[in-house]
């Protein structure tokens, strides 16, 4: 299935192209800024190091940003892993950013539910774990392309 993927047509003109892969390389880098950038905040709020910001505001304003930052993440990452998808499976950086990524996201519903619940001793302990698995992620996707 991997070598199916890596022989799409999609995916040869993509290798084959001097400009289109370190395009969706610069793309990919800046979903991350924005997810990051804007989810640090949200964090760092939460852990009560912001606390002349308005909380509803910094949620309002940025987590649709860490959304969309996210969204570029994913679907360049997504091409990014499709030239060279066996090699990346093997790559023990690549599954555990995989993991990672779905510990993040369970973070991030857990979040969601503290926060229409009202159950805010959690809270910062989420903001806590976000921040580390956010930092962790992008270690481990340094990693692949330097490990």
């Amino acid at each position: 299935m991997l070598a199916a993927l890596e022989n799409l047509d999609l995916v040869i003109a993509l290798r084959r192209s001097v400009w289109a892969y370190p395009i969706i390389s610069w793309l990919h880098i800046l979903g991350i800024g924005l997810l990051f950038g804007s989810i640090a905040v949200v964090d760092l709020h939460l852990l009560g190091l912001m606390r002349k910001l308005d909380g509803s505001a910094v949620r309002r304003s940025l987590v649709p940003v860490a959304i969309a930052g996210f969204c570029l993440a994913a679907a360049t990452g997504v091409l990014l892993f499709a030239p060279a998808a066996r090699e990346y499976l093997a790559s023990p950086f690549f599954r555990l950013k995989l993991l990672l990524l779905l510990l993040a996201g369970g973070n991030a519903v857990l979040l969601r539910m503290i926060d229409h619940r009202s159950l805010r001793a959690a809270a910062p302990l989420c903001g806590l774990a976000s921040l580390a698995l956010w930092v962790s992620i992008i270690f481990a996707g340094r990693m692949l392309a330097f490990g």
